[in-house]
């Protein structure tokens, strides 16, 4: 797609990017027993799906704060090896303090565009991951082509992302009411966004067109399940600097009557068990 016909620019959108990540660095580690316990079950799925095992070498892609690298590190053991790159040098800090305090010494962190994996040797990894990380990626071409040129022959490339807006309101629902009162037009076809890769065979298909073969897919129930809607709204207020940035023409009491509206909406989730959110994930695996 023509970003000049479009008026979305690459650059800015990684700079914008960058900046929400590091501001949200601490609130993500923070935050991350609840990540370990929401999205445990389907990364178990993904790295089974992708056959890592004992002494594997893998690669994981915007990687965070580094629940995922520990869970594979524990995967391939002391003869295996971890790599983990985020474009975000300061949610980084918090991906190694985290995996040298959990007594991984196979890790290793590298401040690295998901982009521009061509920089790493070809050919040096039995598998690289993504979980929630391709949607940040304007050209998700060049990505991929950097995680085959990142794979020997027979390694795999496994993602996670959300499936489409209808299936995820625990994000759609904030996302949907800042776009109409900041009145900010939805991502269009091709650009990145939460929910850009979920549609049907959207991530499969942009497998293939890499080169890749033997594409598994499979969809997977993965609600969001805390105390209340105020919890959860914290969580995502604190770890998800994009709500911010796209509050940011509005006037502070014009905020406030956004967050608030989010809150009603998130309660219609809430019940005398809890909140429980609504959240489906895509999870692709494909062979080089």
């Amino acid at each position: 797609m023509n970003s000049e016909i479009t008026g979305f620019d690459p650059v800015r959108y990684k700079q914008t990017t960058l900046q929400q990540w590091e501001s949200a660095a601490e609130a993500w580690h923070r935050w991350g027993p609840l990540l370990s316990r929401w999205l445990a079950e389907p990364t178990e799925m993904m790295l089974d799906m992708a056959g890592i095992g004992t002494g594997h070498r893998v690669l994981d892609v915007a990687a965070g704060a580094g629940d995922q690298a520990m869970v594979v590190a524990s995967r391939v053991g002391p003869r295996g090896y971890v790599l983990a790159t985020d474009i975000s040098p300061g949610i980084l800090e918090f991906a190694i303090a985290r995996s040298r305090e959990a007594g991984f010494d196979n890790v290793e962190t590298r401040e690295l565009d998901g982009e521009n994996l061509a920089e790493l040797e070809a050919g040096s990894f039995d598998a690289v991951i993504s979980r929630i990380g391709m949607i940040y990626f304007p050209d998700l071409q060049r990505a991929l082509a950097g995680m085959r040129h990142a794979l020997r022959e027979g390694g795999r490339v496994a993602a996670m992302v959300y499936s489409t807006a209808e299936k995820n309101a625990f994000f759609s629902v904030p996302v949907s009411v800042i776009r109409r009162r900041a009145n900010l037009p939805w991502p269009l076809p091709g650009q990145p966004g939460p929910f850009s890769l979920g549609g049907n065979n959207v991530l499969e298909n942009a497998l293939i067109e890499a080169g890749f073969r033997d594409v598994e897919v499979r969809v997977v129930d993965a609600p969001l399940r805390v105390e209340s809607a105020t919890e959860c709204l914290r969580f995502e207020k604190e770890s998800f600097g994009a709500l911010h940035q796209m509050l940011s023409g509005l006037s502070d009491e014009e905020k406030d009557q956004a967050w608030q509206e989010i809150l009603e909406r998130l309660g219609e989730f809430e019940n005398r068990e809890g909140f429980t959110g609504p959240c489906e994930l895509v999870i692709a695996v494909a062979t080089r």
